[in-house]
C-alpha cells in the first residue's frame, strides 16, 4: 500500500465524513475490530501524510499499542528524556504515563490499540517492563506476526482493506486465554469510572489485597494502580476541557480533584507542561484523532476506552456512534 491509497474515513456506518477532516495531504482513518477481538483490541487508527518533510506531533499518554509503518520515512519517538528510533517497521509502544513526541517523514502509520486483556493473552512478559518504552514488536510477540502485518499491509491498495486484514491476522496473537481475565476486566472498568482514584477503594471493590492489585496493575496495565488511576482521572478531565468546556472552565474536571491547582499539578506529571501550552503545540493528528475516535469508537482516546462484554453488535455500535458524532459537529 502506498500513501496515495489512503482516503481516510471508516468502515463503520452512520459516521459523518466531517469527523475525519484533516489539513491538505493528510488522512486519518478509524475502524472497530471484529467483535471477537473487541475485548483485546481497542481500535485501529491509520494516519497518513504525503509530505516527506519532517513533522512533529504530540500524543497523550496511552495503553500499549502496536504500530506498523507502511511506505513511510524514518520515525523517532521521544518519551520524557528518552528517545527511541528510528523505529522498526513493526513496533510495540508500551503503556505510557507521559505525553510523547513523534517525528515523522511522511507515509502511513497503522496503530492497533491493545487492552490489558489483550496484553495478558499476547505475552507472559510484564507490561511494566515496557512502561514509557518503544521496542521492536518481534522481540515481544515474535517475528512471524511482525512479518505478516508488514507484508500484508504492503500488498493492499485501499485503506478500507486494512480492517479486514488486521481482523484476519490478529486472532493468532491472542489464542491463549488468561485465568485472571475477569479480574483484569473488572479493574479496567474501574479505571474509566469518574471519581475512582484511591487504591484501597479499588482493592475493596475487587475484593483483593492491595499488594495483589499492585502486582496485577503493573503486570497487565503497565504501571502501579495509583499512577494508572491518576492518569485516567487526568485524561478524563483534560479531554472535557479541550473538547467541551474550554480550558478556562474547571467545573468539568473529575470530582476527585480538590481544585484547579491540583489538576494542574497532574498536567505537569502527564503532559510535562500546562494544558494550554500542550494544546498550542504540534498536535494536528491528536486533535483530529480525538474527534474521529469518539465518532467511531465512542471514547476520544485509548486510555479511556471502556471495557464491554459481550461485544456490541454492528447495529448497536452504529446507534451509539450517532450522538457522539452529532456532538462533535456542534
Amino acid at each position: 500500500m502506498l500513501v496515495d491509497h489512503v482516503r481516510g474515513g471508516t468502515n463503520s456506518p452512520a459516521v459523518p465524513i466531517e469527523a475525519f477532516a484533516m489539513p491538505p495531504g493528510m488522512r486519518m482513518r478509524y475502524d472497530l475490530p471484529d467483535p471477537a477481538l473487541a475485548e483485546l483490541v481497542t481500535g485501529y487508527a491509520i494516519y497518513s501524510n504525503v509530505d516527506r518533510a519532517p513533522m512533529i506531533n504530540w500524543y497523550l499518554p496511552a495503553p500499549a499499542m502496536i504500530s506498523v509503518l507502511v511506505d513511510a520515512g524514518p520515525l523517532d519517538v521521544s518519551i520524557g528524556n528518552h528517545r527511541f528510533g528510528p523505529l522498526d517497521r513493526a513496533s510495540l509502544y508500551g503503556p505510557t504515563s507521559r505525553a510523547f513526541r513523534t517525528e515523522t517523514h511522511g507515509g502511513i502509520a497503522v496503530g492497533i490499540g491493545l487492552s490489558a486483556l489483550g496484553w495478558a493473552r499476547m505475552t507472559v512478559r510484564s507490561a511494566g517492563d515496557f512502561h514509557n518504552r518503544v521496542v521492536p514488536l518481534a522481540g515481544v510477540a515474535g517475528p512471524a506476526i511482525s512479518t505478516r502485518l508488514a507484508d500484508g499491509l504492503d500488498l493492499l491498495d485501499d485503506d478500507a482493506k486494512i480492517k479486514p486484514l488486521l481482523d484476519s491476522i490478529l486472532p493468532s496473537l491472542f489464542r491463549r486465554p488468561h485465568p485472571r481475565e475477569d479480574l483484569i476486566r473488572a479493574f479496567g472498568a474501574l479505571t474509566v469510572t469518574d471519581g475512582v482514584i484511591e487504591m484501597k477503594d479499588v482493592a475493596d471493590r475487587l475484593d483483593i489485597p492491595t499488594h495483589e492489585l499492585r502486582r496485577m496493575a503493573t503486570r497487565y496495565f503497565g504501571m502501579p494502580p495509583k499512577l494508572l488511576l491518576r492518569r485516567a482521572r487526568f485524561l478524563r478531565s483534560f479531554i472535557r476541557l479541550i473538547t467541551d468546556a474550554g480550558l478556562n472552565d474547571y467545573s468539568k474536571i473529575d470530582s476527585s480533584y480538590f481544585d484547579a491547582s491540583h489538576f494542574l499539578r497532574d498536567a505537569g506529571t502527564f503532559l510535562g507542561t500546562t494544558p494550554r501550552r500542550f494544546v498550542a503545540s504540534e498536535t494536528v493528528f491528536l486533535k483530529a484523532s480525538l474527534r474521529a475516535r469518539a465518532a467511531v469508537i465512542g471514547a476520544p482516546t485509548q486510555a479511556l476506552h471502556g471495557v464491554h462484554k459481550p461485544a456490541p453488535s454492528t447495529a448497536s455500535r452504529s446507534q451509539a456512534s450517532e450522538p457522539a458524532a452529532s456532538q462533535l459537529r456542534g
